[in-house]
């Protein structure tokens, strides 16, 4: 005879809902999906991840990319409440099969997409596999719908975080110049090296007081990398400290918007501009079907 606890979960496995069967475009016989999966990361909290992600977002929609943005920190979430909008649901809700993806997406400025909150992503680890490749089959439904999904991971070198890292096609590591940052920042591109020599690390100097710092800041990281790991990193760029940047956040808009011709929007379009103009070889380019799949793997571990 059942248990109480057994026979609990019974009832919960009876009355929760049945998660709707979509037929991805790899299943319907599709091209494959260029759509390239980006993971912006650092080692520390405090860097500005999240104000990147959004404003680049933005910057990478006005060169006429289709950009979808998964906040993926699941410690703080808060992509929301830098562009002023308050989501209804989130990605636990198509988690726990209470709502499809397109009933949590949301619309941002220049027509880019949001997934809100993944603060329940790690789930996915937990679910049985027929779930899991039920909510994959159903997220994969957004497979050529966008050119890149931009990920705002949380900060450190926790299960949570490297998992969105390393099933990325491309990571972005964002320091600035505080010892710290660059000490912690090395920690997380030893991770990333270590599980694959081959992955595609770019750096981006956040704070910084002009071009000189920047590049100083820069020449560490990668002297370091270059001796110890024996490797090459792409310097992407950086973005100054700017007054522009924290009128916007008080204001609950992105400066690139707020304040469009300011030191920190004209680097962030640069930014931008240099991502849009990167040719992925699309062998490299796991979309996110390929994403979601090798990051549930991941949490697995």
């Amino acid at each position: 005879m059942p248990d109480q606890a057994e026979r609990l979960r019974q009832l919960f496995q009876e009355s929760k809902p049945q998660r709707k069967k979509i037929a991805t475009p790899s299943q319907q016989g599709a091209p494959a999906s260029t759509c390239r999966t980006i993971a912006v990361t650092s080692g520390k909290g405090g860097v500005g991840k999240t104000h990147l992600v959004t404003n680049l977002a933005i910057a990478l929609a006005d060169y006429k990319k289709k950009v979808l943005v998964l906040d993926g920190d699941m410690g703080l979430a808060n992509i929301d409440v830098l562009l002023g909008i308050t989501p209804r649901y989130n990605l636990q809700h198509v988690i726990m099969g209470d709502k499809t993806i397109s009933d949590i997406l949301v619309t941002g400025p220049l027509g880019i997409q949001i997934i809100p909150g993944a603060t329940g992503i790690q789930e996915l680890a937990n679910l049985e596999e027929e779930e899991r490749e039920d909510l994959i089959d159903e997220l994969s439904s957004l497979e050529n719908q966008f050119d890149i999904t931009l990920i705002d991971t949380g900060a450190g070198l926790s299960q949570g975080v490297l998992s969105f890292v390393l099933a990325a096609d491309e990571v972005i590591v964002l320091i600035t110049p505080e010892p710290t940052s660059i000490m912690d920042a090395y920690s997380m591109i030893k991770v990333i090296l270590k599980e694959n020599q081959d992955a595609d690390v770019k750096l981006v100097v956040n704070m910084a007081k002009d071009s000189e710092e920047a590049n100083q800041t820069l020449e560490k990281v990668l002297l370091v990398v270059r001796q110890f790991l024996g490797a090459g990193l792409q310097n992407l760029g950086y973005i100054p400290i700017d007054k522009a940047v924290v009128r916007a956040v008080k204001t609950q808009r992105p400066f690139v918007l707020a304040y469009p011709y300011s030191p920190a929007t004209r680097c962030v379009r640069d930014l931008a501009a240099r991502i849009s103009n990167y040719s992925l070889p699309s062998s490299n380019t796991k979309g996110i079907r390929g994403f979601l799949k090798q990051m549930s793997g991941l949490l697995k571990r």
